[in-house]
């Protein structure tokens, strides 16, 4: 069975194109006194990347898979890419201000992890953790998640969050608000770029898409080949070795 948490490169292109970025406020609040290099870990495609160079930080890619590197150079030309994962950051001791992942520390090995950021941290240096979860008041939204279920992220922050191990002190807290345009094609490609279906069996697909149209086309915006908004809760989280 195909490691959901390896996967994604076999949709890069749909993760790109469907996958929100990240709202500048929680990033900057994530990167709040931050200086020196920023190394955004299970970068992927690079939609956290992108959103720290547009807070003005050095920034330095890392992901254990080429094809997402590759496509992360496509659509984020300014930014330095680099092999590898978090618990395995091929950086030298004390080198980065701060270490970033988005969407990516559900997949990881809390305690390796934890300790290889340390270790890349510089003194002082941040953890900064976020994930864009789609807000399911809206009803429209509750009814996508009906058909395409829970993935392993939204399971995480419904049961209290993310943890962290030694060296990192308590994770600090950050919610943001918004919305993003959606239309019937990035739906689709949001929902293909998810584990769960990358890695699901063909006759899963053919239901997910089936269902997946049936409610485009009640659905008013997406039906008549407009847009429609996606409301997302952005939780983000920060942390910094104990003193």
């Amino acid at each position: 069975m195909t490691d959901r948490s390896t996967s994604f490169g076999q949709a890069a292109a749909d993760y790109a194109r469907g996958r929100p970025g990240y709202p500048d406020d929680a990033v900057a609040w994530m990167l709040d006194g931050v200086e020196g290099l920023v190394v955004d870990v299970g970068a992927g495609t690079g939609k956290l990347t992108e959103a720290v160079l547009r807070a003005r930080h050095d920034v330095l890619a890392v992901d254990p898979d080429p094809v997402m590197l590759a496509t992360l150079e496509a659509h984020v030309p300014r930014a330095r890419t680099l092999r590898g994962r978090a618990e395995e950051i091929p950086l030298p001791d004390a080198s980065a201000g701060a270490v970033v992942l988005g969407q990516a520390w559900h997949w990881v090995d809390v305690e390796a992890a934890s300790a290889e950021i340390a270790r890349v941290l510089a003194p002082g240096g941040v953890l900064g953790l976020v994930w864009n979860i789609r807000d399911e008041r809206d009803p429209w939204v509750a009814a996508l998640t009906r058909i395409i279920g829970h993935s392993a992220a939204e399971i995480l922050i419904a049961e209290g969050g993310p943890r962290v191990a030694a060296p990192f002190g308590p994770l600090e807290t950050h919610e943001s608000v918004w919305t993003r345009p959606i239309t019937a094609s990035s739906l689709h490609a949001l929902v293909r770029s998810r584990s769960g279906y990358i890695t699901g069996p063909d006759a899963l697909k053919r239901d997910i898409d089936t269902a997946l149209d049936a409610l485009i086309a009640r659905t008013d915006g997406l039906a008549d080949g407009g847009e429609v908004a996606m409301p997302y809760v952005t939780h983000a989280f920060r942390a910094r070795v104990a003193g």
